[in-house]
């Protein structure tokens, strides 16, 4: 019998271990399979980044893109067609775990990330791809713009699964909680059941430190320099408290009455960026029960050879948690503009990113074409 491994015993804390990358090559050379078997893996997320990378490089997209030039000429189309086939394929791979689990075994798939502004186009985009594959272990993921507030909400009232995504503030994760509590509201009152319906909230971690500590290194004092690198782990421990007042109050005593599921907290961006800190914080200080970290590769692997797991990590320091915004404000960090930076960059970063998708997408169709 294996040796229990590191990410096992982030299992039996209740945390669950996704990847966050999906590509044809993994799937098909059994790469996913295997980190199922041996890393804890139970989920999958991706992104329009993940995919451009995944389609620009190597030819393992070229026959299927052969066959979609006689008749689709939409790039984006051609791109959804591309990616539908490795989330299909992983949705299958997964499907047991979500059998048995009901909350784990999920793929997620994104909205176009450039309707992020658009309440209505993100509604009518998510379910399309719900409908497109029509699986109970497939997520649909919309930014947490203000708007996209409003079609997570909508969605959710429908009976879809969702995964909000880049969630960097305080503030906008509890919007984002009540959308999802208003969304079963509205689905029970209906005369819906919301014990299928799942949802994660995706706290962007890691890019947190990445934007205070500019700001702290710019003002440069020695208050402001000893606090770099605590702002992201801080603002995720009371996501997690706030995780816990909401789910435990009258209001969701209600709808767990009536079989309704919380709606986890979904840790991302968990790969360290500064090479001066340690490459596994950001999940051995945030361990806890109900949770996901979604991890990429090196972190896994960095986390299987030397993570410690600690007991539940996310609860511990709160309190210090809640002190460092006061010293951040003392030391002239405005953390409301590190967040809004943040949310407007990350929207940004996945446009740019499909924006380019769709060319690699088309640039390849042009040379296959001449082919």
């Amino acid at each position: 019998m294996a040796a229990e491994s590191n990410l096992d015993k982030l299992s039996e804390r209740g945390q669950s271990v996704w990847i966050d990358y999906l590509s044809r090559d993994m799937l098909e050379e059994g790469e996913l399979a295997r980190m199922m078997r041996e890393d804890a893996v139970v989920g999958v997320t991706s992104n329009p980044t993940i995919f451009q990378k995944a389609i620009s490089h190597g030819d393992r997209y070229d026959e299927q893109l052969k066959e979609l030039l006689e008749h689709e000429h939409d790039p984006k189309e051609i791109f959804l067609q591309l990616s539908s086939r490795d989330v299909e394929a992983a949705l299958d791979l997964l499907a047991p775990v979500h059998e048995r689990t009901g909350y784990d075994g999920f793929v997620s798939w994104e909205v176009d990330p450039t309707l992020a502004y658009d309440r209505e186009r993100t509604f009518d985009e998510a379910m399309r791809l719900h409908a497109w594959l029509d699986r109970p272990n497939l997520y649909v993921k919309i930014p947490a713009t203000k708007p996209g507030l409003g079609a997570i909400e909508d969605c959710v009232a429908h009976g879809k699964n969702i995964n909000v995504t880049l969630i960097f503030s305080l503030e906008r994760y509890a919007e984002v909680v009540d959308a999802y509590v208003r969304g079963l509201e509205r689905l029970v009152a209906g005369g819906g059941s919301p014990k299928d319906v799942y949802s994660v909230a995706s706290f962007f971690v890691s890019r947190v430190d990445t934007e205070a500590d500019k700001r702290l290194d710019a003002i440069g004092s020695k208050e402001a320099l000893a606090l770099r690198g605590k702002l992201a782990v801080a603002n995720a421990k009371l996501a997690y408290e706030h995780y816990q007042q909401v789910f435990s109050s009258p209001r969701w005593e209600f709808l767990k009455g009536k079989g309704a599921n919380p709606q986890r907290c979904l840790w991302a961006s968990t790969s360290t960026k500064n090479p001066d800190y340690n490459d596994v914080m950001y999940v051995e200080d945030l361990i806890g029960p109900e949770t996901v970290n979604t991890m990429p590769q090196e972190t896994i692997d960095a986390f299987q050879d030397h993570g410690t797991v600690d007991g539940d990590t996310v609860t511990k320091g709160v309190k210090k948690a809640h002190a460092l915004f006061d010293d951040l404000a003392k030391a002239g960090v405005d953390y409301d503009d590190v967040v809004k930076t943040l949310e407007l960059e990350g929207v940004q970063k996945f446009a740019d990113s499909f924006a380019e998708l769709l060319e690699g997408v088309e640039s390849k169709r042009n040379a296959l074409a001449a082919v």
